[in-house]
């Protein structure tokens, strides 16, 4: 059964990391919305330029099945919403017990949720004390999933086991 997908970022996305499960998602049947501060334009890192679908303020995390938060420099500056938006649309996919997707500097956005504690992750190594200091058991593997619907991963190295536990997590 094909699921949504919300992806949460903006400038300075990581553009292997957003590209490369966007195209995973869309071979094994499910959609996507990239959803970031306003429509338009995304810059990425790497000189890629992608399309926001939808505005935070104008999307509610109930419409989708699961939420992806690609990393680079996107997650850092997705925290700095002063309303904390990107930070409380996460918060539901952990609460409901959906699948949650973070790579590379990406688990930065799942701090914001104060529900990582107990949680096992991985992520980029400058990440990694953040998540320790948010109660999480941090592990340095290319990817883990933790409770069967949590799926995180440490650099695009980690792209083809991380596409891999997406699309099985989906399933």
């Amino acid at each position: 059964m094909s699921k949504k997908v919300a992806i949460l970022m903006t400038n300075l996305v990581e553009d292997v990391e957003f590209t490369s499960p966007a195209e995973a998602l869309e071979a094994a049947g499910h959609s996507y919305d990239v959803i970031a501060p306003e429509r338009g334009e995304i810059e990425g890192k790497k000189g890629g330029v992608f399309q926001a679908d939808k505005a935070i303020g104008d999307v509610k995390p109930e419409d989708y099945d699961a939420v992806y938060v690609p990393g680079g420099f996107s997650p850092d500056l997705l925290r700095g919403d002063k309303e904390g938006r990107f930070g409380a649309f996460a918060k539901h996919f952990l609460q409901q017990d959906k699948p949650t997707f973070a790579m590379c500097h990406g688990p930065q956005v799942l701090i914001d949720t104060d529900l990582l504690k107990g949680r096992k992750l991985t992520s980029f190594l400058s990440v990694r004390k953040d998540l320790e200091n948010a109660g999480a058991t941090v592990v340095d593997e290319s990817v883990v999933v933790c409770g069967g619907n949590l799926v995180t991963s440490r650099t695009p190295d980690d792209l083809e086991d991380f596409n891999r536990e997406i699309v099985n997590v989906l399933k």
